[in-house]
């Protein structure tokens, strides 16, 4: 039973070793690898394109990180790094892009979806309940 046990641990534990898009740390510093897995975090996989690049396997993902680590070496600013990848990508790289008149769409459209079901569902349930009343007024009255 102790084997078994023992063999069951081993099985959920080895695979998920394997599946660490980053297994080694890009930097000694801890604030400068902070900076690199904020920075990662906030960076749209171009590929993927529900995921961070610090979390995607792609080779383009692969890349942008390694640009990021270099830019981080070469001094840069966090704002001068995003800058550079939304000049070279657009805004579609940033996982959160900011608010201004090219993405205004993406951050309202959630809100106007909404309204607009609730709307619908709304004027459904009233059309049926009227219908519901104009079908007891005209239903024929049993014989008197």
């Amino acid at each position: 039973m102790k084997r078994l046990l023992t063999l069951l641990i081993l099985m959920t534990w080895l695979p998920t070793a394997g599946f660490a898009i980053d297994s080694e740390l890009a930097f000694q510093d801890p604030a400068l690898q902070a900076r690199y897995e904020r920075l990662n975090a906030g960076l749209r996989c171009l590929v993927c394109q529900n995921q961070t690049i610090a979390d995607s396997n792609a080779s383009l993902a692969v890349d942008l990180r390694s640009q990021v680590k270099e830019m981080i070496i070469a001094g840069r600013t966090d704002k001068e790094i995003l800058d550079y990848m939304v000049e070279r990508y657009g805004n579609f790289v940033r996982f959160k892009p900011p608010v201004n008149n090219e993405t205004i769409f993406l951050w309202a459209a959630p809100a106007v979806m909404v309204l607009g079901g609730l709307l619908i569902a709304v004027s459904i349930v009233r059309r049926r309940s009227s219908l519901a009343v104009d079908d007891e007024e005209q239903a024929p009255q049993g014989d008197a």
